[in-house]
């Protein structure tokens, strides 16, 4: 058998999400049919993060083992033919060693959130970036976003559905700029709870339109308490952009 890191793009909108679903489709479900088709028996894929329902891709990456003895490219190529039309592609895929592991190996976490702040609906956009039709202040957005550096209870911005052990995590960069009418927010950790990025940009939103201060948003997330966090952000304008490992991965 060789093991096969793989980095994958998607549009998360047909599917329910990253992980396998009996009565859904997902995003694993369409590599493991794929790589099945291509070595003949059934392949199991292992991804760095669970995105949910609608949640798009950039850089996620993820580990196979085959028992074809293939090059890295004929990998990327023949899954990516039998990946077809999912709207799924392996960019790159490399060989690696047999104890690389796509969720445990990896060091940090990087996603974008994009916002649109304008009045007319979204036309080539639509489901790929959070429409938001009042006016935010991204700088306001950014100076807020600040107190998430660090380690820090997340209890706020953590789903009831969330399965980690501890809501305790340590972001290590975030950002908010403004990019003419788009909004984009960067992040990056470790690893993150279940809808963390998208809890935390739907309160940092209300700072943005004026709904909250920066004092308000430390409040909330000192409260360490789901109920002061705000609207959570929609899946549209969430890309899991790049997933890091040591060098020698």
């Amino acid at each position: 058998m060789t093991r096969y890191k793989i980095t994958i793009e998607y549009d998360g909108r047909p599917f329910a999400g990253w992980q396998r679903q009996a009565n859904a489709p997902s995003v694993q479900a369409s590599l493991e049919r794929a790589a099945a088709k291509l070595d003949g028996a059934p392949v199991l894929v292992y991804g760095a993060g669970r995105t949910d329902s609608g949640v798009h891709a950039l850089g996620q990456v993820a580990h196979l083992d085959l028992a074809k003895d293939l090059s890295a490219d004929k990998v990327r190529d023949a899954i990516n033919f039998h990946l077809r039309p999912d709207p799924v592609a392996i960019l790159e895929a490399e060989e690696v060693s047999a104890d690389f592991h796509a969720r445990f190996s990896a060091t940090q976490r990087h996603y974008l959130y994009r916002m649109i702040d304008r009045r007319a609906p979204l036309t080539l956009d639509k489901g790929q970036v959070w429409r938001v039709p009042r006016k935010l202040d991204a700088e306001a957005m950014h100076h807020a976003a600040k107190a998430l550096l660090g380690r820090h209870d997340f209890t706020t911005f953590r789903d009831a559905q969330c399965q980690a052990e501890s809501p305790v995590k340590t972001i290590d960069a975030i950002s908010v700029s403004r990019y003419g009418e788009e909004v984009q927010l960067t992040c990056s950790a470790r690893s993150f709870l279940h809808r963390q990025v998208r809890s935390m940009v739907g309160s940092l939103v209300e700072v943005g339109v004026g709904k909250w201060s920066a004092r308000d948003f430390r409040q909330a997330l000192d409260a360490a308490d789901r109920s002061q966090c705000g609207p959570v952000a929609p899946p549209d304008g969430l890309y899991l952009t790049a997933v890091d490992y040591p060098a020698a991965a």
